[in-house]
């Protein structure tokens, strides 16, 4: 008998107890196909269209920011707010290595380097007491603007990424932020309608992203999004992300490098439709979460819960597994029994791609790396 497999029952229950559960599937209930089919009527299917601007509007109202900017996918709206928020070629940027590739990956498009710091274990996210002590033992002001005294580069952002939906400690760290002058970049990917005291994620940044993708709890299938409370940055974002081309009847006049990062009116139409839902959605995953809670306590595993003064939109749950052998056995008896599990990511230090960039311990990043696994956690 399997060691877990009143766990496989119980999540397959979840699910009306289907041959194969995936981890995290859309769910097309309302007016997508309306929306998508409308679009094509209209022949505005590419970067212009009413649904992309509608989708701007109502990404506005859900992040609570002034400004929102529709965009091909997170990854570029990551590397776009990050230029935005001043960070240029040969500049450093403070982020957490138990992330997803994509939030790395945007800083070296910029001509960055990546500085990893640990999480917190409760938050999984980027540790405000952690980049505190790196910025006392490294940091140094010059004008104005810090430096890191190691490397002589300016440390242009701070960039943490909000866990599975889990908001990190925002007030603790925009003090700490706002106490060596640097720009707060949110990586909200994972965490749209989650909130911290009583406050959007995305809206405390100089600016805040979001992804679409397919996996996510509302998807547009592939598309991203940039917010910010600082409009004449919001009109940046856009002309940048619109090949910075500069309006006219006809012309062609470009006057800056730009990215051709547009979201098509298709997909921000799918995007709408799923928006409209996406309260009943999250609480959906919300009594999900419940369910999983009192269940995985009675087993004696920790299942990971949002903290006081926070709303978690619980993108992806998670189970904390007892050390690194609990956590393989779970992995390897749940997938092989038609539900499927992941680990949490492999550190990014430890690619050869990123191995040589300056780190702090992370202790409770290596703690959580052999423990956490993500399980089922689709609107049902």
């Amino acid at each position: 008998m399997s060691n877990y497999s009143e766990v496989i029952g119980f999540i397959k229950n979840q699910f009306d107890n289907k041959a194969f559960i995936p981890l995290h599937e859309p769910r097309f209930v309302g007016n997508e196909k309306k929306y998508v089919v409308d679009t094509i009527d209209s022949t505005f299917v590419s970067s212009v269209g009413a649904y992309v601007d509608k989708f701007e509007v109502m990404m506005s109202s859900i992040s609570g920011t002034n400004k929102s900017i529709a965009v091909v996918n997170g990854t570029s709206a990551l590397q776009v707010a990050l230029r935005l928020a001043g960070v240029n070629a040969g500049d450093e940027v403070i982020t957490q290595a138990l992330t997803f590739i994509a939030t790395v990956n945007a800083i070296i498009y910029n001509g960055a380097a990546p500085i990893f710091i640990d999480v917190d274990i409760d938050t999984m996210g980027l540790s405000p007491k952690s980049v505190e002590a790196f910025l006392e033992e490294f940091g140094e002001m010059r004008d104005g603007i810090c430096y890191n005294r190691k490397t002589n580069k300016k440390i242009a952002a701070c960039m943490p990424m909000h866990t599975f939906g889990f908001p990190v400690h925002l007030h603790e760290l925009l003090k700490v932020c706002n106490k060596w002058n640097i720009p707060l970049v949110e990586d909200a990917a994972e965490a749209i309608g989650s909130e911290y005291h009583l406050k959007p994620i995305g809206s405390f940044g100089k600016l805040g992203v979001f992804s679409f993708n397919g996996n996510k709890i509302v998807t547009s299938g592939g598309g991203g999004a940039i917010v910010t409370n600082d409009v004449e940055l919001g009109i940046k974002a856009k002309h940048l992300t619109t090949t910075a081309k500069v309006p006219h009847p006809y012309e062609y006049v470009h006057d800056e490098i730009g990215y051709n990062f547009r979201m098509p009116n298709l997909n921000a139409a799918l995007a709408c439709a799923q928006l409209e839902q996406l309260p009943s959605f999250i609480d959906s995953k919300r009594t999900l979460a419940q369910e999983y809670d009192s269940f995985f306590n009675s087993k004696g595993i920790n299942f990971r819960t949002e903290l006081p003064n926070t709303k978690a939109n619980y993108w992806l749950m998670c189970a904390e597994l007892g050390n690194k052998l609990e956590r393989e056995l779970f992995l390897k008896e749940t997938n092989e029994n038609g539900v499927m599990t992941r680990p949490i990511w492999q550190l990014i230090f430890k690619s050869p791609l990123y191995s040589g960039f300056q780190k702090d311990e992370q202790i409770n990043a290596m703690y959580l790396e052999d423990r956490i696994v993500n399980i089922p956690s689709s609107v049902r």
